[in-house]
């Protein structure tokens, strides 16, 4: 068994994270938060981990509570956590073997930490499996998602998370700056698609999360993958890469292309409002700006210019440990931005059946604006035929 780990903890971080976590919980009025293996438990101790049948959670009091934070987990998975500074962080460790109830052994944490628990915090991620016997182990305590406690915690990055965030945006900034090595016309998406993930990797990701390749009419398909299409001389084509670096910090960039001349005669007006769009809605971004106000900015440019039932999506997505995460740049989100909040800026066009286009970059808020991460130039790039 392995896990994901962070690849330096800062100690000191960690352990005021999980204060606040603590305090977090007893503002939500919840008697403990119990993290599965997930972007949140990473957050919190330094590694991920993987979710199986078997349950390891972390149990996290709310604060007030004289029960310190408890990392259940079988007692076969455990070394894969033995790097961590666990004892540091002061979480302990309770260890669990084949044929014992781990699900008893949490519940009788959340009783130690308040005696007739009335609401706990389950992991937004956490399998069925085991919010059911959860559940069970816990018949009184109402659960409810653990996500609206840390998410206010999550979306305010520190220093240290901009740090890996401006890492993973110039790491895939590199690869959209080679696309001219792989993208002519001959070749299909996919083969396209698989230089593309082995350049992610080799530029200083993990892994290749996501790539997408969409080429003439497969552009106005927003999460199009990759497929057997040639690329033809022409074609107008989306390309939306990213991953995480070894932080666990991710990246995420779209930059739309042109194989020689564009087939279509509207794609230099029309990529044009697109490109007026994103602008206005990253110079709209800085605190005390709302977050639907950031996705007005974008849409209203491209409706003005009659292209508004070709925006199909939002504008943007918290990114961090998780490629989406809050907080989310959409209508109806009246959420106020806050220095620290990263997010993408990524309308697009998409014309059913012939093309699509689609400009993105992760940006910060910063006391007094906003910070691009990706910095490839914004214009059509136009490749060779």
């Amino acid at each position: 068994m392995s896990t994901s780990t962070t690849a330096t903890l800062d100690v000191a971080a960690l352990r005021a994270r999980l204060e606040r976590t603590a305090g977090a919980a007893a503002q939500a009025d919840v008697a403990a938060l119990l993290v599965t293996p997930g972007s949140d438990l990473r957050y919190l101790i330094g590694a991920g981990g993987q979710s199986f049948e078997r349950l390891t959670c972390l149990v996290v009091p709310a604060a007030g509570s004289s029960a310190e934070p408890v990392l259940v987990v079988p007692k076969l998975e455990q070394p894969g956590y033995a790097g961590l500074p666990l004892g540091e962080l002061g979480v302990a460790v309770r260890t669990w073997v084949d044929g014992q109830d781990p699900y008893e052994l949490v519940a009788d944490l959340v009783r130690a930490a308040d005696g007739q628990p009335r609401r706990v915090g389950v992991a937004d991620m956490m399998a069925a499996l085991h919010v059911l016997r959860m559940r069970a182990a816990l018949p009184g305590a109402e659960q409810v998602l653990a996500g609206p406690v840390l998410r206010e915690l999550r979306m305010r990055k520190d220093a240290a998370e901009i740090a890996a965030l401006r890492e993973a945006g110039a790491a895939i900034d590199r690869v959209h700056a080679r696309m001219g090595e792989w993208l002519r016309p001959g070749r299909t998406e996919a083969e396209v698609g698989a230089d593309i993930a082995a350049a992610i990797v080799a530029e200083g990701h993990t892994e290749a999360a996501f790539v997408i390749v969409g080429s003439g009419p497969n552009g106005a398909s927003p999460h199009h993958e990759v497929s057997d299409r040639v690329i033809e001389a022409g074609d107008v084509v989306v390309v939306d890469i990213g991953g995480p670096v070894a932080s666990g910090y991710n990246s995420d960039c779209t930059r739309t292309y042109v194989l020689g001349q564009p087939r279509d005669a509207d794609v230099a007006d029309t990529y044009a409002v697109l490109r007026a769009a994103q602008q206005a809605a990253v110079a709209a971004v800085r605190p005390g700006v709302s977050a639907e106000a950031i996705d007005a900015a974008a849409r209203q440019v491209i409706a003005d210019a009659g292209f508004g039932e070709y925006f199909v999506h939002r504008t943007g997505h918290g990114i961090g440990l998780d490629v989406h995460e809050e907080p989310y740049i959409v209508g109806g989100n009246p959420l106020t931005l806050q220095p620290g909040m990263a997010f993408s800026v990524e309308p697009g066009i998409y014309l059913p059946q012939r093309w699509g286009a689609r400009i993105e970059d992760i940006v910060v808020v910063t006391e007094s604006g906003v910070e691009r991460l990706n910095n490839q130039p914004h214009e059509l790039v136009a490749l060779p035929a």
